[in-house]
């Protein structure tokens, strides 16, 4: 029987990936802390409680033993990569897309904002980048395939979906559950990302498991194939509880309580080039990011978040709502004023189709 060490295995892809390669017909290991132990995972798989950030103990406790493929999706994957080093035939690896450049800080890039989609072999963070943590990714990478040239590296996303344990479409379910009539979003809320709920990315996942040739010694970008803006995220969330509210744009410079929902600083789009992960590894969405938005506010409406716990601080979204009706009402009023212009002559919206411009003289 095929062997699989499986490292990570009880975050929110973890046992879909253990549940895939069961299937598959892989006896399969985990490696963990044991911190989070999940039913998800039946009595037949194997475990090992090690820290996987601790490369001297990581490797006491796997001793000799080999594996026809590593899934490693937790840990300190540069020291992993290395200590597993001709201990498996077949080597998938998990990190992420901040490798790019400008993924950080889009706003630096000229012209301003990422392109989209951005290309699968766009430039990735150089040794000037200011985030240390983002170069470590890159250099990670490196380390993968100088320890093991035929991995499979795939590059995850912001995920949603049940037991992440940061999920950041929270701001927008409490804010339904709690009857809110409006939202505010930063920009028209027309900003695109690319997530991956977790199911998909985990068939991703095991799509890199199963060895397809044209894979071997690459990295791959894993999102959803389709993806929806903040606005229709929030459209489809409220859809699920019957819910509707009013939608305010506002700039994103002053949509304050937006940040969480943006997680970042700048409102531009971050969408990922997946061609070549469906072209090669096969890749097509297992559930509609449509019905997976869904799900994903049910679970969290069935599990909610404490009110004012450690995990809504993490998300830092105060979910004060009476500094959002003030900024409703300022709206309001600038509407109101900017609505009120008398233009001498209104601009209209032209046309995508001119057979044919007037001429003058027929006139």
């Amino acid at each position: 029987m095929k062997t699989a060490l499986v490292i990570g295995g009880t975050g929110p892809t973890g046992p879909y990936v253990v549940n895939g390669l069961l299937d598959r017909g892989f006896q399969v290991t985990i490696l963990h802390t044991g911190r989070h132990e999940t039913d998800l995972i039946g009595p037949e798989v194997e475990h090992i409680h090690t820290d996987p950030f601790n490369a001297a103990q990581t490797s006491e406790d796997i001793g000799n033993r080999t594996f026809d493929l590593a899934v490693v999706m937790y840990g300190r994957l540069r020291d992993l990569a290395n200590l597993l080093r001709g201990k498996v035939g077949h080597f998938v690896s998990i990190g992420g897309a901040g490798v790019y450049r400008g993924f950080a800080n889009p706003d630096d890039l000229f012209p301003q904002g990422m392109s989209v989609p951005l290309q699968h072999d766009a430039e990735l963070v150089n040794d000037q980048e200011s985030f240390v943590k983002l170069r470590r990714m890159r250099e990670t990478e490196e380390a993968v395939f100088d320890a093991h040239p035929d991995a499979i590296h795939l590059r995850y996303p912001q995920l949603y979906g049940p037991r992440h344990l940061l999920p950041r479409e929270w701001p927008i379910v409490r804010r339904v559950l709690d009857r809110r009539p409006f939202l505010i979003v930063p920009d028209g809320g027309l900003t695109v990302k690319s997530q991956a709920w977790v199911e998909n990315a985990a068939h991703a996942t095991l799509l890199a498991a199963d060895q397809p040739r044209a894979g071997i010694g690459n990295i791959y970008n894993v999102a959803d194939e389709e993806l929806f803006s903040i606005r229709q995220i929030a459209e489809i969330i409220a859809d699920e509880f019957g819910h509707e509210w009013e939608i305010i744009s506002l700039p994103h410079e002053v949509a304050t309580s937006t940040r969480p929902m943006l997680t970042s600083w700048s409102s531009s789009h971050r969408v990922l080039d997946i061609g070549p992960t469906i072209r090669d590894l096969g890749y097509s969405d297992v559930v509609s990011p449509k019905e997976a938005w869904r799900r994903a506010a049910r679970w969290l409406a069935d599990n909610p978040l404490e009110r004012g716990g450690d995990i809504e601080s993490y998300l830092q979204d105060p979910f004060e709502y009476d500094s959002e009706d003030r900024q409703y009402e300022i709206w309001a009023e600038c509407r109101l004023k900017l609505n009120q212009i008398d233009w001498r002559v209104e601009p209209g919206y032209s046309s995508a189709y001119v057979g044919r411009f007037p001429n003058p003289a027929d006139n």
